[in-house]
């Protein structure tokens, strides 16, 4: 999210974790596959009462819910924030991520230095909340896009591309 004309693209390796359960003739004669063939949706009792509030509506158009909403202060413009997220594009490959530079991004809100949607919606979560985001196209990087430094024939968010983020408060200063 540094800037408004390019992204950290680093991303750290993949991890996969393999569980094995049962017997492992039980699991040569009865093979099951690796992942559920239908989705399936926690038990009642695991889902956070956060996951349930409705999403709202920033007037520019951003979509965004709680996930957990933080008890700290609001960011006022021109302060700075320091945020932790993930980065998707519609189709969930992520695109981009604070994991992999280690820590959060830092920058001040409604000074232009990241998208506008991020200038628009970090105004409107205190400090501590954790937040799923629907960034419109055109509050993102609109018809230009961000293309590959690498391979200038590809993009890494092709134009006209709706976001989506999860994000998390840590401080505002």
């Amino acid at each position: 999210m540094h800037g408004t004309t390019g992204i950290g693209w680093g991303l750290g390796g993949l991890v996969i974790m393999l569980v094995l359960g049962g017997p492992a003739a039980q699991a040569q004669l009865n093979p099951k596959p690796a992942v559920p063939t239908a989705p399936t949706a926690p038990a009642a009792s695991t889902i956070s009462d956060t996951a349930h509030l409705a999403p709202q509506l920033t007037p520019g158009g951003v979509r965004f819910v709680f996930r957990e909403r933080g008890a700290g202060p609001l960011a006022q413009p021109g302060q700075r924030v320091a945020v932790r997220y993930t980065g998707f594009l519609p189709d969930g490959h992520i695109f981009d991520a604070t994991a992999a530079s280690g820590g959060p991004v830092r920058f001040r809100v409604g000074r232009k230095e990241v998208i506008a949607g991020w200038d628009e919606l970090l105004p409107l979560l205190p400090v501590g909340s954790r937040a799923r985001a629907w960034i419109p196209a055109a509050l993102a990087y609109g018809a230009a896009g961000v293309r590959d430094p690498e391979d200038e024939s590809r993009y890494l968010i092709p134009p006209n591309t709706d976001l989506v983020f999860e994000l998390q408060v840590m401080s505002v200063r």
